[in-house]
């Protein structure tokens, strides 16, 4: 398996945007992941958070899986951690339903 990460995040969110992108990786998606046959394939996550005009929080996840291609969307956060939290749920469950 080989697994790309980009981060997109303003300075002062960036750290916590890799951590809590390590933790949904480690924790919430580890046992889908299991599941899958990862011996030759190549993934890239592309993680991209930003501030709008009101000072909340907007963020895309583009996650490419051997080809498939998954993207998931949200914007006006308060919180970056539900924020980052949100889009990996989806992930989840687009993975739980293989």
């Amino acid at each position: 398996m080989e697994l790309k990460i980009q981060i997109h995040a303003p300075d002062e969110a960036k750290a916590v945007v890799e951590r809590l992108t390590w933790e949904n990786l480690n924790q919430k998606l580890n046992s889908y992941l299991n599941k899958l046959d990862w011996e030759d394939v190549e993934w890239m996550i592309d993680v991209k958070v930003e501030k709008n005009k009101k000072g909340l929080f907007d963020g895309v996840i583009q996650i490419n899986i051997d080809g498939k291609s998954f993207r998931y969307a949200r914007e006006d956060y308060k919180n970056l951690d539900d924020l980052v939290n949100n889009l990996f749920d989806h992930f989840k469950e687009e993975l739980s339903k293989k």
